[in-house]
This record gives structure tokens, C-alpha cells and sequence, in this order.
């Protein structure tokens, strides 16, 4: 396992394109659900210059849903409201296809028994990772870690008038140089933050704003710090004039390893926004995240990835691997049959253990949203099921 090395993660505020469409797509997977928690709904969601293309197939037992104001709402919301592109005047599209009646996702998990939650299987194939490592105290690496405070910095100062001139578009980058596998100092800072007009304010004075209203208060209770030989990068290009969709395309899952790792762990191709819990794709992605953490945080390594691999009509992973880079106190064999007589990697198991269906009702502003900007997995600024670390003890 390679010890010296520099690393990379980039982040993007809530205003970048193609987390606009994860968060449309999701606004959507939670109004279905509040209104019916057994709906099943797949979304995508496509956005350009002044235009929005929503593509679901949903089976519901209420059909109460408005596409086009949950998007507007969501537009309006991140703070899109210039000529080029804002929640009244753009244009939304819709493809929307009604599934034929099933009854295979009308089962009540918190009532089923073990034998009947081994009847319940994944309909679709996919492998999916859940990483953890003890570099920060969320238990994430650290680039990605500093890349999504950075990107939530910006969207503060921009929502709190502090800088009134930023768009919501914007990009964050962290390099960590490591030495004997250990954060040792940060190399680089790249922020790209968009403006609303090219004189105002002066591109210099932009620099010195980000520098100490984003970049200094990020890492004021870091341990790792940018030293005197840190290259800074701030609108590297130039001015960046609004951004956003006038600017850029977006699409919905573009952006798989800013939702998980920072690329630091692999991660699926899956997307995980714009899905009902139905889809193992999705939460199977934050099971692995969840026992992952907890080898981590019960201190049997100190770096952890999990592999899971399901196929179609099996309710269980055929493959359980553990990957700990040497880092593991006990073979990665014994850690995996801890694994899998301690945890259900089922899927009405993982549903009932996360509560995934019933949480959108039972959080103010929606669930799924809010994990579509920021990462899925690694927020201390939400209480995740996932994030728990309450299987310690098991280990």
C-alpha cells in the first residue's frame, strides 16, 4: 500500500447543475412518499439554458404529485431567480409513465418476520461500496471531507448576504499530501465561485472575499492547516459570470463519487438520487456505509471498504468482501463473518433497520433531499441511520 502520496476531491455547491437536477429528482422520491410510503418512483431530471426535462415512472396509491412546482420550488429554493434562469419563467418539461399495479413493494417491513423478509428479493443487479476511515472524526477521508465544507461555505456566504454578489453555482477542490498514509498538510485549495457581474465586485477583491470569508473559517479548527508553500487557486480562469444552468448542463447522477468518497474508495455507477428505497442500488450503498463505519469506529482498522454484490431474485449479497489495506487488527476474513452474522444486508432488512420509507414524512423539509447536495454518506449536520456507529459492540 502506497504511504506517500498527494490526493484529490472536489465538491459542488446545491446551485451546480447537476446537483439541482439530484435535488429535483429527490424533492420528488420525498413527495411521493410522504403522501404514500409504499409508492415506488424513479425519477431523472435533465436542465439546460432556461429548460427543465423531467423523466419519472412511479405506481402509487395517490396521484397527488406536481412535478413542475416541486421543481420550481426547488429552483427557487437554491437561489436561481436572474432572467437566464429562475423558478418562474423556465421551461419544464415532463415524461411520466404510471406502472401497472404490483403488489411485491406493498409488504410492511416493520411487521415481517425473518423468513418473510427472506422471501423479499432485489429486482435489479448492481455492486455496491461503503467506505470509512478514521482521518476525520465523521469517520470520511479528509478531501472530500474539507471539499464539502468548502462548497457548504460558499453557499452560506452567498444565502447570508455576507458575499450578496455569488451566484449559486460554484466548485471546491482539496489536495492532502499523506505521508505514511496520514493526512500531512494540504497542498492545494481550488474554489470557483460564481458572480453575478463581471466588475462588481473587482476580481481581486473577489479573491481576498473568498479568501477570508470561505477558505479561513473552513479550516480555523482543522488540524491539518494550508502552510506558508499551499497553492491557492480562486477563479483560476478568470471571472466566472453567473454559472449555473445558462452556463452548463445538468444531469441527475452525474456526480456518484462527490455523493459518496471523494473517489478515495471506489463507489458504484449507480446513481443514488431519484429512487425510491426499493432500489438496492440506493441503500444498499448505505448499508456498506454503515458497517463500514462501524468496524472503523469499533477500531478494528483504521481504513475500511466494504463490497456488496447483488443480483436479481436473491434477497441476501452473493458476495461479502472486506477490504481493510493492511490496516485491519484481525483478518479481513474473520471481520467478514462478523459481518454477516451481525448485519442484514437484506433488502426489506436494511428498509426496516433505516426506516427508509417513513422518513421523508417524519423530517421537516424532506429526507432525500437534503442528501443530494453534500454527500450521502459522512453529514454530521443531519442524523443519518447510517452514520450510527451502535454496532460497535458486535465487534
Amino acid at each position: 500500500m502506497k504511504k506517500d502520496f498527494m490526493f484529490t476531491s472536489e465538491s459542488v455547491t446545491e446551485g451546480h447543475p447537476d446537483k439541482l437536477c439530484d435535488q429535483i429528482s429527490d424533492a420528488i422520491v420525498d413527495r411521493f412518499l410522504q403522501q404514500d410510503p409504499y409508492a415506488r418512483i424513479i425519477t431523472e431530471c435533465a436542465v439546460s439554458t432556461g429548460i427543465i426535462f423531467i423523466a419519472a415512472r412511479f405506481q402509487s396509491n395517490t396521484n397527488n404529485v406536481d412535478f413542475t412546482n416541486v421543481a420550481r420550488q426547488v429552483i427557487e429554493k437554491v437561489g436561481y431567480d436572474k432572467k437566464e434562469f429562475n423558478a418562474k419563467t423556465c421551461s419544464i418539461l415532463t415524461s411520466l409513465k404510471e406502472l401497472s399495479p404490483s403488489k411485491y413493494h406493498l409488504f410492511d417491513e416493520k411487521t415481517l418476520s425473518d423468513e418473510e423478509i427472506e422471501k423479499i428479493t432485489v429486482n435489479n443487479q448492481v455492486t455496491v461500496f461503503g467506505f470509512a476511515c478514521n482521518q476525520t472524526y465523521s469517520l470520511m477521508p479528509l478531501p472530500i471531507w474539507l471539499a464539502h465544507k468548502l462548497a457548504r461555505q460558499i453557499s452560506e456566504v452567498r444565502s447570508q448576504q455576507i458575499l450578496p454578489y455569488l451566484t449559486p453555482d460554484g466548485k471546491t477542490q482539496i489536495g492532502v499530501e499523506y505521508k505514511n498514509h496520514r493526512p500531512y498538510r494540504i497542498h492545494s485549495i481550488t474554489v470557483i465561485a460564481s458572480q453575478n457581474k463581471p466588475s462588481k465586485p473587482e476580481f481581486q477583491q473577489l479573491q481576498d472575499d473568498i479568501r477570508e470569508t470561505v477558505i479561513y473559517p473552513v479550516f480555523k479548527d482543522e488540524d491539518v492547516k494550508p502552510d506558508a508553500q499551499t497553492r491557492i487557486f480562486i477563479n483560476p480562469d478568470g471571472p466566472f459570470i453567473r454559472g449555473g444552468p445558462a452556463a452548463h448542463s445538468g444531469l441527475t447522477g452525474r456526480k456518484n463519487a462527490i455523493d459518496t468518497y471523494g473517489e478515495y474508495s471506489k463507489h458504484s455507477g449507480s446513481a443514488l438520487s431519484g429512487k425510491d428505497p426499493i432500489r438496492i442500488d440506493r441503500v444498499g450503498a448505505y448499508i456498506a456505509r454503515y458497517a463500514a463505519k462501524n468496524i472503523v469506529a469499533a477500531k478494528l482498522a483504521d481504513e475500511c471498504e466494504i463490497q456488496l454484490s447483488y443480483s436479481i431474485g436473491l434477497s441476501r449479497p452473493v458476495s461479502v468482501q472486506v477490504e481493510t489495506f493492511g490496516t485491519g487488527k484481525i483478518a479481513d476474513e474473520e471481520i467478514t463473518t462478523l459481518l454477516e452474522k451481525h448485519f442484514d444486508f437484506r433488502l426489506a432488512g436494511i428498509i426496516k433497520q433505516f426506516n427508509l420509507r417513513h422518513l421523508p414524512s417524519l423530517t421537516k423539509g424532506g429526507f432525500y433531499r437534503k442528501l443530494s447536495a453534500y454527500g450521502h454518506v459522512g453529514r454530521m449536520d443531519i442524523e443519518l441511520p447510517w452514520e450510527k456507529v451502535d454496532k460497535v459492540d458486535v465487534f
